[in-house]
This record gives C-alpha cells, structure tokens and sequence, in this order.
C-alpha cells in the first residue's frame, strides 16, 4: 500500500509540474495561464482530499479487519480456557470422590480391625 501512495503521489507531482510547465510557456495572455493554473490545481486539490479519503477509509476497514480477528482469537482463547477449567474441576472432582470412598473403605477396615481385636481381647478376658 505504501508503494502505491508513492507512486501516486509522484504521478501527481510530476503531472503538476508538467502541466504548470506547459502553461507557463503557452501564448496564452497573463490572466488566461493564471485561471488555468488555479482550475489544474483546483483539480489536483480535490483529487488529493479524494485519495485522502480512500486511504483512510482502507485504513479503518483494515483496522477494522484486524480487530475482528482479535476479538475471535482472544473468543477462542477464552473458550479453550473455560472447556480446559470445566475438564479441571471435573477431574478434580472424580479424584475427590474416589478418595473419600477410599478413605471411608479404609475406616470401615479399621474400626472391623478394633472391633475384632476388641472382641477377641473381650473373649480372653472372660475365658480367663
């Protein structure tokens, strides 16, 4: 895009030097070549301000497009984040529960274990 605004900018520039050249030495009277010369650069004003207004406009258009896929990136980052969360905390809590059922599977076993041994402790007392 910059090569192309350099190279307009130098066919105008060279158009406008060309053309102020062309006017200054024809055989037009003094008035003439100076109401020539206003309208060439009337014209060349207006066509810059148009070609100011086309860059800008592709400007805020590519800014534009840059901004959207920002948004859909980060919107996708987002959503990675939350799925990887959501499969975190279910994890989480699958581990959980396994332990705590294991933990309740080892207390059973321990409080049979003191009941056997109380038992068998409570029988040796009356048998003796």
């Amino acid at each position: 895009m910059k090569d192309q605004t350099k190279l307009i900018a130098a066919l105008l520039i060279g158009a406008a030097a060309g053309a102020t050249a062309a006017l200054l030495l024809a055989p037009d009277s003094g008035k003439a070549t100076r109401d020539e010369i206003a309208d060439y650069l009337s014209d060349l004003v207006d066509g810059a301000k148009e070609k100011a207004r086309t860059v800008a406009h592709d400007a805020k258009e590519y800014g534009s497009g840059i901004v959207d896929k920002a948004k859909s990136k980060f919107n996708g980052a987002v959503d990675n984040a939350s799925d990887y969360t959501d499969t975190l905390v279910d994890t989480v809590r699958s581990e959980a529960g396994d332990t705590i059922a294991r933990a309740k599977n080892k207390y059973e076993d321990a409080k049979d274990a003191v009941r056997s041994g109380a038992n068998h402790v409570n029988d040796r007392v009356q048998g003796a």
